[in-house]
């Protein structure tokens, strides 16, 4: 059971980060600040390097990386355009990353609930996701 809980919740936090990576790259070309765009540049690095090590823990187990929910990443992409079509401002890309963030951290703690049997590494990698992402918000307050 323990190996079983161990790989999904390791596969969630694949998705969870690629989700976030894509989600920064939809964005960054649109950033004015330069402190903004250096704060979500130094975020979309810690999420590829979890990312790295997620796929490393993965191969270990001898299971496949998870992509993110096609339809949730196709819906996100749309949202991102049309509220930038809107209004291509730093704060509209602050609140849009915010929310993002927030629909992040919920579904990484509804995993770690989920998956209480996962091992003790992929639970730290879990809550290092959810600080990542939890940093990643209290950078992007001002710009709100």
């Amino acid at each position: 059971m323990e190996n079983r809980d161990t790989v999904c919740l390791l596969k969630e936090c694949n998705a969870g980060s690629k989700m976030a990576v894509s989600s920064i790259n939809d964005v960054l070309d649109k950033v004015k600040s330069a402190d903004m765009k250096q704060l979500l540049t130094e975020s979309k690095s810690h999420h590829e390097k979890l990312c790295d090590e997620i796929h490393t823990l993965l191969s270990r187990h001898d299971s496949e990386e998870k992509d993110p929910n096609p339809i949730a990443k196709g819906m996100s992409w749309m949202k991102t355009n049309v509220k930038l079509t809107m209004d291509a401002s730093d704060a509209t890309v602050a609140d849009l990353m915010t929310d993002g963030c927030h629909m992040g951290v919920k579904s990484l703690h509804k995993y770690l609930n989920e998956y209480q049997a996962a091992d003790h590494t992929s639970k730290d990698i879990c809550n290092r996701l959810i600080d990542i992402e939890e940093q990643l918000c209290k950078g992007l307050e001002s710009y709100l």
